[in-house]
């Protein structure tokens, strides 16, 4: 029997493959869309329609806001459409999520995490064949579609790690999703991009395969690798904690004092996490998806520039992750820990709400003022990525370490349910955002994520306190 150290690594690795494959279309959403546009630009088509839809927001926007609080909005017109309809498309993918991962986690209690798995790999793996034929937008609509409805690798491998772990390792191991999330969205985009610009030939005479069908392809080669790595090597994890107990985690519950929940207390407390979840994503997910208009308007940011920023972000974030968060996540507290990530966020938005006034002067004392205000945000939101998300899944999974039996706790369907709200909450805060953005500019969208997430902040620490009873 492989050891729970042994699984944990295996699903870590696998994570890191899923997430690659799925973080090196990010940065082509602009240009695909563009393509499908000039290969089809009828009145009739799909994608014409959408445009419109987009334009017709955007122009709603226009007219309840003052020419003194936007930023040249009327400017690249098409430009930011097709940005703003390639954010859409991220907001379908999560929405997606948002509907499927509640069954996904049933079903993984009902017929084995591995099972379900292999299955939602195989979804995968057709999106990515689709998206690779696709010659319209409305078949690369189709992969996304397809590819959202089985995207269950990051939840059931929460839920494997939960499996095989004991209350007194099991947020360290937890944080490892985290550390593969910042690898991947440091390193997925840009290999991305490096591929987008090698096309195969047979996309340019005939147009019989995606213009990016080589980015698709391995990302193909990626999830193919994934799959038969979890078929030959990650055993079933259902029930897994059962069989162990009486060797390992006998002795862990020697040296620390369990907490003793009813059922109705967890319940209670599950539901307060997945709010705090669905609440903070909605404003953080909203300031990620924005950062890059704001130094675009500021600085007129190169892709290059913004590719630097953003993989600061990412390998910092990776780097405390293991360094610190591991280990703090024991010593703080999960929920303790993911305020002050919540705090630090704060402190990023209203960082980038003051950045466009100390642009405002042509004097280099000016732009090298601006670059500190923002690398500084970036460091912020770094801590933040590191901790909240990571934090708030622990303080979950935490809960589900006993009574598995009553169907109300059942692993999969809990934390399936748990990642449902953060969806929810990722599929709204980019177009809550960018509205906000364009209708009122930067200084005033960002003060807004801030004193919302300050609210979500205090309702975070009010039930800390709640979090620490313990048996006397």
């Amino acid at each position: 029997m492989v050891e729970s150290k042994g699984i944990v690594k295996i699903v870590f690795l696998a994570l890191v493959l899923d997430l690659l494959a799925f973080t090196i279309p990010l940065p082509l959403f602009p240009r695909l869309t563009a393509w499908y546009l000039q290969l089809d630009s009828s009145p009739d088509s799909l994608l014409s329609k959408l445009l419109w839809i987009s334009r017709k927001w955007r122009s709603t926007l226009i007219s309840f806001s003052s020419p003194s609080s936007t930023i040249n909005l009327d400017e690249g017109k098409k430009e930011w459409d097709i940005v703003l309809l390639g954010g859409a498309m991220g907001s379908l993918f999560s929405f997606c999520q948002c509907v499927i991962s509640p069954w996904l986690g049933s079903l993984s209690d009902r017929y084995g995490r591995k099972k379900v798995l292999i299955a939602a790999m195989m979804g995968n793996l057709l999106s990515a064949i689709i998206w690779i034929q696709s010659t319209s937008f409305a078949s690369f609509l189709l992969s996304r579609l397809v590819g959202g409805l089985s995207e269950g690798n990051v939840q059931l491998s929460t839920a494997i790690i939960s499996d095989v772990t004991t209350s007194a390792n099991r947020s360290k191991s937890l944080a490892l999703v985290g550390i593969a999330f910042s690898i991947c969205f440091t390193l997925g985009p840009s290999l991305g991009a490096y591929f987008a610009s090698r096309p195969i030939p047979l996309t340019s005479p005939d147009n019989r395969l995606n213009v990016y069908a080589l980015p698709a392809t391995i990302s193909l080669i990626l999830l193919s690798f994934e799959t038969l790595y979890l078929a030959i090597k990650l055993p079933e994890t259902k029930g897994w904690q059962k069989s162990i107990d009486t060797s390992e985690s006998k002795e862990n519950d020697k040296q620390e004092k369990k907490i003793v929940l009813s059922v109705e207390e967890r319940l209670r407390q599950l539901k307060v996490l997945g709010r705090l979840h669905g609440l903070f994503l909605l404003f953080f997910s909203g300031a990620e998806f924005t950062l890059t208009f704001l130094t675009y308007d500021l600085f007129a940011a190169s892709n290059a520039q913004n590719g630097r920023l953003l993989s600061y972000i990412g390998i910092l974030s990776a780097l405390l992750q293991a360094r610190h968060v591991r280990p703090s996540l024991t010593r703080l507290g999960e929920l303790k820990l993911s305020s002050y990530g919540m705090i630090s966020c704060i402190i990023a938005l209203l960082s980038l709400s003051i950045l466009p006034l100390s642009v405002s002067s042509t004097s280099s004392n000016s732009k090298t003022l601006s670059t500190v205000i923002l690398y500084f945000a970036a460091t912020c939101l770094s801590y933040t990525s590191a901790t909240v998300v990571t934090g708030l899944t622990a303080s979950a999974a935490s809960l589900i370490d006993e009574n598995e039996k009553d169907k109300n706790l059942q692993r999969g369907k809990i934390l399936g349910k748990f990642r449902s709200e953060g969806q929810l909450g990722r599929a709204i805060g980019p177009l809550l955002a960018s509205s906000i953005y364009w209708l009122k500019g930067p200084t005033i969208a960002y003060s807004t994520l801030a004193g919302c997430l300050s609210l979500v902040y205090l309702l975070a620490r009010s039930h800390i306190p709640n979090s620490k009873k313990k048996v006397e």
